[in-house]
């Protein structure tokens, strides 16, 4: 542990898997204490066990208002305070533009993109009370697909293209309004962790990892920690002096 979140309180949704949940346990390693947020309960609370007395979970569907105020008022009520919000909660859909329905658009978007919107709302109303002495930081967790397009990604390019804009936004306000908060979004590629489920499944892991890996330069998909390291970086005051940026961990794609 080198304490450079020390102090800091992190509400993390879509903490139960993947980047959310790794990012979890680095920011405890680095001194923060972590509220896990998402709808699989079971899975929440096994990650934030394991944080000990550092950790705690609260259940949160990213598409509620109201969840989203109570989670923000328990994060308060357990730690005292809220510094960091990581919007990690995300899902995707590989479909045409022709062949999506209107249903699965807006259920990709009520989570991408009004969970996020949701949680930068409410968010800076309570950071901004809690920065006066430790910086405050946003990150929303976009993709390489809301700078790159898909063919067969409408909805998902559609909604992470939304958090780009939207947290340059956020990061305008909060510099325009005074208030010490950072916002910027991160842009992986394919990381190795269960969002890619869907093409494990179909494939085999040896098969989806040779697939996916030749699209990317690098020639291999990303590990979570690659991803972690950088949320532990963006949510300490080591980068106080950035906001409204884009980190893209793409493996050399966009170089293309």
């Amino acid at each position: 542990m080198t304490d450079r979140l020390a102090g800091k309180v992190a509400l993390i949704t879509g903490g139960a898997s993947g980047l959310g949940a790794n990012a979890a346990a680095l920011m405890v390693q680095e001194g923060a204490r972590v509220v896990v947020a998402d709808i699989a309960v079971d899975r929440g609370k096994a990650v934030a066990d394991k944080l000990g007395s550092a950790g705690h979970f609260v259940k949160l569907d990213v598409t509620s208002e109201d969840n989203w105020q109570a989670a923000i008022g328990e994060t308060v009520d357990k730690f005292g305070a809220i510094h960091v919000l990581l919007n990690s909660a995300g899902v995707g859909l590989g479909k045409t533009v022709e062949d999506i329905t209107l249903e699965e658009w807006r259920k990709v978007h009520a989570i991408d993109l009004d969970g996020v919107f949701l949680g930068c709302k409410h968010g800076v109303r309570e950071i901004k009370k809690h920065t006066h002495k430790l910086g405050g930081s946003v990150i929303n967790i976009s993709s390489i697909s809301g700078i790159i397009a898909g063919a067969n990604m409408a909805a998902y390019n559609s909604a992470k293209a939304g958090v780009r804009l939207l947290s340059k936004s956020v990061a305008l306000h909060c510099a325009k309004s005074g208030y010490n908060i950072r916002c910027n979004s991160v842009h992986p590629t394919f990381i190795d962790t269960p969002i890619l489920d869907r093409y494990r499944d179909r494939f085999g892991n040896e098969v989806m990892q040779q697939k996916l890996g030749r699209q990317v330069p690098i020639g291999r998909l990303g590990r979570p920690e690659e991803v972690g390291w950088a949320l532990v970086f963006l949510a300490s005051d080591e980068s106080s002096f950035m906001t409204g940026s884009e980190v893209v961990i793409d493996g050399g794609i966009s170089a293309m």
